[in-house]
C-alpha cells in the first residue's frame, strides 16, 4: 500500500472551522454544501466574492476571492502579462483569469494533509493574504482593463509609493 492511498478520518469537516470563524467575526456568510461557503468582504477598492471550498481527494482547503471585473477579450493579453509580474510578487496564492466569467481570481490552497485540522488563525490569515492581495492589486487590473495601460505601468503605477508628507 502506498501512502497516497491510506485514508485518514476526520474529526470534522474543514469548512466547519471557515464557519465558525466567520460566525466569531460577524461575517455575513452562506453555506451552500457540506464542503463548501461563500462570503462577500467589502474592501477599499471593490467588494469581493471569497469562497471556500474542502477538496477531500488533495486533502486541501481552498480558496477563491474573486472581484467584479471583466476582462473584454481586446485586454486578454495584457491582463495575462500582468498576472505574470504580479504572480512573480505575490509569496502566497496566485492571480488567474476565471474563463467562465471572464473575471480575475486570486486562488491559494491550504494542505491538511494526514488529517490535519485548520486552526482559526491559519483560517484568518488564508482570508486576510487574499484580501490583502486583492486590495494591493485591483488598480493594476482596473487600469489594464479599462485605462488600456500596459502591464508594466499598471504595477508601477499602484506599487508608488509616497514619502514626506505634503
Amino acid at each position: 500500500m502506498s501512502l497516497i492511498e491510506m485514508q485518514i478520518a476526520r474529526q470534522s469537516n474543514p469548512v466547519d472551522m471557515i464557519e465558525f470563524v466567520a460566525a466569531n467575526n460577524d461575517w455575513t456568510f452562506e453555506r451552500s454544501g457540506e464542503d463548501e461557503i461563500s462570503m462577500s468582504v467589502g474592501g477599499r477598492w471593490a467588494d469581493y466574492n471569497v469562497s471556500f471550498s474542502w477538496m477531500e481527494d488533495f486533502e486541501a482547503l481552498h480558496l477563491a476571492c474573486a472581484f467584479d471585473l471583466k476582462v473584454p477579450q481586446s485586454r486578454v493579453n495584457e491582463v495575462i502579462r500582468l498576472l505574470s509580474i504580479v504572480n512573480g510578487q505575490v509569496l502566497m496564492g496566485h492571480f488567474d483569469i476565471w474563463r467562465l466569467e471572464d473575471a480575475i481570481i486570486f486562488r491559494q490552497s491550504l494542505l491538511l494533509a494526514g488529517g490535519a485540522e485548520p486552526t482559526d488563525r491559519q483560517v484568518e490569515v488564508l482570508l486576510s493574504n487574499a484580501l490583502d492581495s486583492c486590495e494591493a492589486y485591483f488598480q493594476a487590473f482596473q487600469f489594464v482593463v479599462w485605462s488600456g495601460m500596459d502591464a508594466q505601468e499598471a504595477v508601477d503605477a499602484v506599487l508608488f509609493e509616497t514619502a514626506g508628507e505634503a
